[in-house]
């Protein structure tokens, strides 16, 4: 089917600027067109024409941190939480992160296997969300941060012994092995810029991840931890919050195959509601919380400044916060790392496109590209915020579009 959107205002994420008066062309699931309504081919006789009113119109944006199958849980037990319970969750998340803008992620960690089944139900149709690059449970070492009971890790020591945990994630079809490889400044059996891996260890998981074509990502706070991934040839860092001139540098040097994730939901958020599981603000400090946030606008600063593509993604999934909340993180990037909301934009659509997908086929409003978009009711370039207004957005995918994904309960009155 030929479908054509008239009258939009159009952010393609190819630069910063706007199309005022624009068209999109949509064959099937594909963009034939986008771009000025004078300038668009002649379509078809029965193509169905669709009047955007003056909308905002801009690509699906991508979830490069996600963890779905995280069930808002207080952040000290998210491997508490029974398969059940986030299995039932996970579902009820991928639904809410589409509403959301979000129509891609890169997994970040999966409690038990969830991930996998999750994807497969996403592209059979059984389950509304997002097109998912899945991951199994972390891969850690022992006394690792995440060395604990339940369903969240993989623990694995040693370089043999890690390729067996590759190659076993791969059996049960990953696409991205997440480590951890340095710690949290809360778990003093690892805490952050302490390495949890040797170099011959990190280099077996992402040799041995590469090599069964998987994808790499990574918990990594510390400059170390970093480099370390960095000289590993880790494909996604998380967090990053403490780079030295060096870590920057080796960044920059591979710029075209690593994406940087800050991922500050966690810190700000725990600075900010932290009373409510039971931690004085005053023990969130002398862990070195703000310091950390403080650490990582610095960081970023320096990123942006090399040229290292930044992409968004909060580790959302805890009660302090939780999913839902995932365009926060556009905010953050307008609001401490001096962004202008266009840059933010192109951090949410173009680089996490490029992350997801390298060949572009997501990202983009561009012939070729897959029909996703998100359609607002008011201009992201104005106010970034109301991207975290659900009601105000209109989501497609694959060239399907959605109605009333932001109501929990379709079948009865909002």
């Amino acid at each position: 089917m030929d479908r054509i959107l008239t009258n939009g205002r159009l952010f393609t994420a190819l630069d910063n600027n706007v199309i005022e008066d624009g068209a999109i062309w949509i064959k099937d699931n594909r963009i034939v067109y986008a771009g000025v309504s004078s300038a668009q081919p002649k379509p078809p006789a029965d193509a169905v024409i669709q009047d955007l009113r003056g909308h905002f119109v801009m690509p699906g944006m991508t979830e490069t941190h996600a963890h779905l199958s995280f069930a808002d849980a207080n952040p000290f037990a998210i491997g508490e939480t029974m398969v059940e319970d986030a299995t039932i969750t996970a579902v009820k998340n991928s639904r809410l992160m589409l509403a959301s803008g979000f129509t891609s992620a890169v997994s970040f960690g999966s409690t038990y296997q969830i991930d996998i089944a999750l994807r497969e139900a996403i592209n059979s149709g059984r389950v509304v969300g997002p097109r998912l690059l899945a991951a199994g449970r972390d891969l850690g070492a022992t006394a690792s941060n995440v060395d604990s009971p339940g369903g969240l890790s993989q623990i694995a020591d040693g370089p043999w012994a890690l390729r067996q945990a590759v190659r076993e994630q791969r059996k049960i079809g990953v696409d991205v092995v997440k480590v951890f490889i340095d710690g949290e400044n809360i778990n003093q059996q690892n805490p952050a810029g302490e390495l949890a891996f040797t170099d011959e260890e990190l280099f077996a998981v992402v040799d041995e991840a590469h090599r069964r074509r998987m994808k790499v990502a990574c918990h990594s706070r510390s400059a170390d931890a970093v480099k370390q991934a960095v000289k590993a040839g880790v494909d996604f860092i998380g967090h990053a919050n403490y780079l030295d001139d060096e870590a920057v540098e080796l960044l920059a040097e591979r710029k075209e195959s690593v994406f940087v994730g800050p991922a500050l939901a966690w810190e700000l958020n725990y600075l900010k509601k932290c009373e409510t599981i039971g931690v004085s603000l005053e023990t969130v400090i002398e862990q070195g919380y703000q310091d950390e946030v403080d650490a990582t606008i610095a960081s970023v600063a320096k990123l942006r400044e090399a040229g290292v593509r930044l992409v968004v993604g909060g580790d959302y999934g805890i009660s302090i916060a939780p999913h839902g909340t995932y365009a926060n993180d556009l905010e953050y990037f307008v609001s401490l790392f001096d962004m202008s909301p266009a840059e933010a934009l192109i951090c949410a659509t173009k680089n996490g496109g490029e992350a997801f997908d390298p060949e572009g086929s997501v990202g983009t409003l561009e012939a070729g590209t897959l029909a996703d978009l998100v359609i607002i009711d008011g201009d992201p370039l104005m106010d970034i915020t109301i991207l975290q207004d659900h009601q105000k957005l209109s989501i497609m995918k694959d060239g399907l579009l959605y109605r009333e994904l932001h109501n929990p309960d379709p079948y009865s009155e909002i």
